[in-house]
């Protein structure tokens, strides 16, 4: 008897941490689609902002000099002491600059509240451990703890041999663990580079914030790979 309340014990766990466990996936993949738009904000700041800046003809080029002779009229002169720059497109520049670190801003404020979702599940699959009365063991064991860790690389064959066996719901707990140490990385970035952007960030500045933003480098592909190869 007591062996099968045992048994009814450890199957209500193990589905109430699998529960928890897609929550926590669940607002993994909502924080994907935020870093796409944030992403795409970005790019809008950079182009905006290089737009704003870009030089003006040079006319100390000889061939410069001979087209704008050949085709001068009083609306390209006036372009020209412009800088280059029509008022339309001035205007228009300097509002998606504006729409676009506004909108980033908003990004973080999202992305927070589902930072703080995501370690509210982390706080509830410890807790459901401690109800069952389990120790948080490793995830896997050495053997098999291949591409668990964000700096980690192993190969696919090696990767599906991780999950042969049954998971535990210890498995479940570490793996979130670990996921949401990469995300919260990944995050902490971000704010950094929203933080940094101004109308003084260099292009150089900004074609590297772009890239990291792109490329997630605290994001382990193969993770999460089998981090969703584990929901039922």
């Amino acid at each position: 008897m007591e062996r099968e309340d045992d048994m009814k014990l450890k199957g209500e766990t193990k589905e109430r941490m699998l529960q928890i466990y897609t929550d926590f996936l669940t607002r993994v993949a909502k924080l994907d689609e935020l870093m796409a738009v944030g992403g795409r904000l970005l790019t809008g700041f950079q182009q905006g902002l290089e737009f704003l800046r870009r030089p003006p003809i040079n006319e100390a080029s000889k061939l410069i000099e001979n087209v704008l002779k050949a085709n001068e009229t009083k609306s390209l002169k006036s372009y020209l002491e412009a800088g280059c720059i029509n008022n339309h497109d001035r205007v228009h520049n300097t509002s998606k600059l504006y729409t676009c670190l506004h909108g980033l801003h908003d990004h973080w404020i999202k992305v927070e509240c589902l930072l703080n979702e995501l370690e509210c599940h982390l706080r509830d699959a410890t807790a459901t451990l401690q109800m069952a009365n389990q120790q948080l063991s490793p995830l896997l064991d050495a053997e098999s703890s291949v591409g668990l860790h964000p700096h980690e690389s192993s190969s696919e064959d090696e990767m599906a041999s991780s999950c042969l066996r049954e998971p535990e719901v210890t498995d479940y707990a570490v793996l979130m663990g670990i996921i949401y140490s990469m995300v919260k990385q990944d995050c902490t970035m971000q704010d950094k580079i929203v933080k940094s952007l101004n109308l003084k960030s260099t292009s150089e500045e900004l074609e590297s914030y772009s890239l990291m933003w792109t490329l997630r480098p605290y994001i382990n592909d193969q993770t999460m790979q089998l981090a969703w190869k584990l929901v039922p």
